[in-house]
């Protein structure tokens, strides 16, 4: 005889109208049964377990949104001040957007970070670790942004693009592009410059001066804010000295759009980007900023080898 039934576990059944506390008990028991096995209790994780698989999502996550979509770099040196600070100044982090240039090429007045070309100096000396564990530590704070940074990786300026031609000064000791002399708020402690007395005219040049230079194709040239303390493409060729510029740097070097300054907090604000060739001030993330008259046509094309450039 089979003993499954219901009559089994509890006895008999009552009928459907006795309502004897004995009846009433049997119902409560069957009930709390058939609830225990429609919803099985899910055993929990301690918490010395879930805190490190926590912890592991939680760096995959931060290693993908780095590697493909934005990154937070450290700024060592003051090439940038004072739209960016460098170590002396507490050394800013910024986050940089990775995916804007995707979809369309860098704009001049837009911060820029690159992977410098083999000729270029390095503007700041960092020395590495000589410890495994400080190997491994370098190693992991890259990925969330602690770390100190590659030394050949730079942050500059777009001054002009592939086809224009660069060169200070005019009258006033401005950069020009195309002949036409730049609107450029950003600049801090510049080369000295004296109209008559030492500009590029003189005997001896001002250590301002520099070009003409016709932009390559696909290359940017890119200068610092702080003039008179960067490195950039117009380094080694300004004033009367023989040598020639670092000059520009590859589209395919650029590794993203600096947009948001993210440490320190009382540091917290957008990089702006201001439209040095037109007068126009655009102050936002790259990612958003809106086509320019004119460029419509050229989307397609531009879209498409932006693509294929990239890494």
């Amino acid at each position: 005889m089979s003993t499954d039934g219901p009559e089994a576990r509890t006895g008999s059944v009552p009928a459907p109208d006795d309502d004897s506390p004995a009846a009433q008990r049997w119902r409560e028991v069957e009930a709390g049964r058939d609830r225990s096995v429609a919803a099985p209790v899910k055993k929990q994780r301690p918490f010395w377990v879930e805190l490190p698989i926590l912890l592991v999502i939680a760096f995959v996550m931060t290693f993908l949104i780095q590697t493909f979509l934005f990154k937070v770099y450290y700024i060592p040196s003051g090439s940038m001040e004072q739209t960016l600070h460098g170590v002396s100044s507490g050394g800013d982090r910024v986050l940089v957007n990775k995916v804007v240039y995707d979809f369309a090429e860098p704009e001049p007045g837009e911060v820029v970070v690159f992977s410098g070309p083999p000729s270029w100096a390095p503007e700041a000396a960092i020395p590495g670790p000589s410890t495994w564990y400080g190997k491994l530590f370098q190693s992991v704070g890259s990925v969330v942004g602690i770390a100190p940074p590659n030394e050949k990786d730079f942050v500059k300026r777009v001054i002009a693009t592939a086809g224009q031609t660069v060169e200070c000064c005019d009258e006033q000791g401005r950069v020009m592009v195309d002949g036409v002399p730049l609107d450029e708020p950003y600049i801090y402690q510049d080369w000295p410059f004296l109209a008559g007395t030492s500009d590029c005219r003189s005997a001896v040049k001002a250590q301002r001066c520099f070009g003409p230079v016709t932009v390559p194709a696909d290359s940017l040239w890119v200068m610092g804010d702080h003039r008179s303390g960067s490195k950039d493409s117009s380094y080694n060729c300004r004033g009367s000295e023989p040598g020639e510029c670092q000059g520009p740097i590859p589209v395919d070097n650029v590794i993203g759009h600096a947009v948001f300054i993210v440490m320190p907090v009382s540091r917290w604000d957008v990089i702006s980007s201001p439209d040095i060739q037109g007068g126009a001030m655009i102050a936002g993330l790259g990612m958003l900023a809106l086509p320019r008259p004119g460029a419509a046509g050229a989307g397609v094309t531009t879209l498409r080898r932006s693509r294929w450039r990239r890494r």
